[in-house]
């Protein structure tokens, strides 16, 4: 990584993104939220148009100059309602909390009632966490899943005809089953309220087309760019064209001001890979690690949740199968250069920073070019770190993971 001007003018900023740059080399990273850009991506993301403010949308901004903003947010609009095949596309969204508030400003009046899964059973933050502002402005229900990792959809219409809601949330930030997109828009149907589906985390599943589109069932759909995508940190919100203006208007100018070209800039060049033959390639090869991770964690007694996972992560429950927090987990893994996070379990008696389970993912390991091989030799990595506190130990572990990472360099480029 060669930044002169930074290495010059700020040596304590340039450090710094040595350091994480050689984390990232030498580490595998299995949060399930993270991946890593192409070069592309990066050029993008650092460019001029970092400098240029552009409120408004294209052929309707605020200010001048904004002939190339105007090209680059055209292309990422065309790119992603081809990606996805939506009828409406706003790229503007900072990230996915911005864009499920939007949505909610679009779609409800204050005190209306959402409907959404619930945080420890796999739902998100803005889904209804009383922790959110959001709560203060809407009235939220939530909906959990059955034992076996299931959703109980029957259950599901009663708490919806009993609730009476205006918004039907689905989505998650931790489940990992596939969602009946039918059924819940037939629920919504029956009880009146408008359909959203949050697909933050697998918009680049459903972007290689390996797992179902929840684009033609819903009123509106919001995402994140990032995660299975694998673009820049960002946004955005898909729907009908019946509800374009209200969503345009809540982004731009209900809840933000200028969007941040730069951003919009790496988003275009992102759905440009998303639209590659290589990506389904990629799309179908997490789905494959993501199951032999698991059946590699049941080998090793593993309890994994939800009945086992149908996307790019899963949640294992560490006090169940090591007699750890989820804390502690995610702490020994770090040892041996494992990245994850700790995570709650349905109902989890202990609290979120200190919780039963950690969530696991595979897609910044496929983006490296992983298959299943390296995947069953991480879970045994896995495995035996979580199984001791021996520091020792884990220096030898890391030193493993260290070698097997400088044989999957991250890649700069993905088409």
């Amino acid at each position: 990584m060669k930044k002169p001007f930074l290495q010059k003018q700020d040596p304590e900023i340039y450090q710094a993104l040595l350091g994480e740059e050689k984390r990232e080399k030498e580490g595998l990273e299995m949060i399930a939220s993270e991946n890593y850009v192409s070069e592309a991506v990066h050029e993008a993301l650092g460019s001029v148009f970092t400098n240029k403010y552009s409120e408004g949308y294209p052929g309707k901004r605020y200010y001048g100059g904004q002939t190339y903003t105007d090209i680059i947010e055209s292309l990422a609009i065309e790119r992603a309602k081809k990606i996805f095949g939506a009828e409406h596309a706003n790229v503007q969204p900072l990230s996915g909390a911005p864009a499920n508030i939007a949505a909610y400003a679009a779609l409800l009046e204050p005190g209306d009632c959402i409907l959404g899964m619930d945080l420890s059973h796999g739902g998100h933050l803005t889904h209804g966490h009383p922790a959110t502002v959001m709560t203060k402005v809407y009235r939220f229900v939530s909906y959990k899943t059955e034992p076996d990792g299931s959703i109980d959809y029957e259950k599901l219409l009663k708490i919806a005809k009993k609730e009476k809601p205006k918004l039907i949330l689905a989505g998650f930030s931790s489940y990992t089953r596939t969602l009946d997109y039918a059924k819940f828009a037939a629920i919504a149907k029956t009880v009146g309220a408008r359909s959203m589906m949050d697909m933050a985390h697998i918009a680049g599943l459903v972007a290689a087309k390996v797992v179902p589109n929840p684009v033609p069932y819903f009123d509106v759909v919001t995402l994140t760019t990032h995660k299975s995508l694998r673009g820049p940190r960002g946004g955005m919100i898909l729907c009908k064209k019946e509800f374009a203006k209200a969503i345009d208007k809540a982004i731009f100018p209900g809840l933000q001001g200028g969007p941040h070209m730069n951003n919009i800039a790496a988003k275009a060049v992102a759905f440009g890979e998303a639209l590659h033959p290589d990506f389904k390639k990629y799309g179908k090869q997490i789905l494959k690690n993501a199951k032999t991770l698991e059946k590699s964690f049941v080998k090793h007694g593993g309890k994994i949740l939800f009945g086992g996972t149908e996307n790019h992560m899963l949640v294992l429950n560490a006090v169940e199968t090591y007699g750890i927090s989820g804390r502690t987990a995610e702490e020994r893994l770090d040892a041996i250069g494992i990245t994850v996070n700790k995570n709650v379990i349905p109902d989890d008696p202990r609290g979120p920073m200190d919780p039963s389970g950690i969530r696991v993912g595979v897609p910044a390991l496929t983006t490296r070019g992983m298959k299943e091989a390296e995947v069953k030799q991480i879970a045994l990595w896995m495995h035996q770190a979580m199984s001791t506190d021996d520091s020792k130990f884990h220096e030898a572990l890391h030193k493993e993971v260290v070698r097997l990472c400088k044989k999957f360099p991250v890649p700069k480029q993905f088409i």
